[in-house]
């Protein structure tokens, strides 16, 4: 199993998570991170860390999130891999509000 950053990182890229990383498996592009999932090594030390809990446990993803599962597997292929933390993007504090958070 591998853990999914969902939906709710899009228009915040915290990138707090990435921090907490021990593989470095978090893949960062303009608007949001993504997880490698070859290289997730399921610590879970993530999940705590996002602002906007944006990461799951891939069998925790309810059946309509399953598809970030491969939005994820593909997408990290597609961008270069984070290690440290970066500024979240302009108008993340109020998404995140708007999440809930």
């Amino acid at each position: 199993m591998t853990h999914v950053v969902t939906d709710n990182c899009h228009r915040c890229r915290y990138t707090d998570c990435v921090a907490t990383c021990p593989v470095a498996c978090f893949h960062v592009d303009e608007a949001r991170a993504y997880i490698d999932p070859e290289v997730c090594i399921d610590c879970s030390a993530c999940i705590p860390a996002c602002p906007v809990h944006a990461i799951a446990e891939e069998f925790d993803l309810p059946a309509d999130q399953q598809h970030w599962i491969e939005i994820n597997a593909r997408e990290a292929k597609r961008h270069p891999v984070q290690r440290a933390k970066l500024e979240p993007l302009a108008g993340a504090d109020e998404r995140r509000r708007a999440l809930g958070y």
